[in-house]
């Protein structure tokens, strides 16, 4: 399984961005089609909602691959 941290700027980001902003999709628009298929889970659990928001402290999983989720440096 692979890990991979990735670090917020903000309160939280959008699903589909966190996929593409992993390198796990092209785009956007490929990571909602790969949230559609059901293929993405959030702590564990199939996430249908395209544009969830994530927040530190959340697991995304997408095939053998986990995000964790941080909170970014403080302003």
């Amino acid at each position: 399984m692979q890990h991979i941290d990735f670090e917020l700027e903000g309160d939280y980001v959008e699903l589909n961005q966190l996929l593409k902003l992993c390198g796990l999709c092209d785009s956007g628009g490929a990571g909602k089609a790969l949230v559609a298929s059901g293929a993405v889970r959030v702590d564990g659990a199939v996430e249908s909602r395209k544009t969830a928001k994530i927040r530190a402290g959340q697991m995304v999983a997408l095939g053998d691959v986990e995000v964790r989720v941080q909170a970014g440096p403080s302003p």
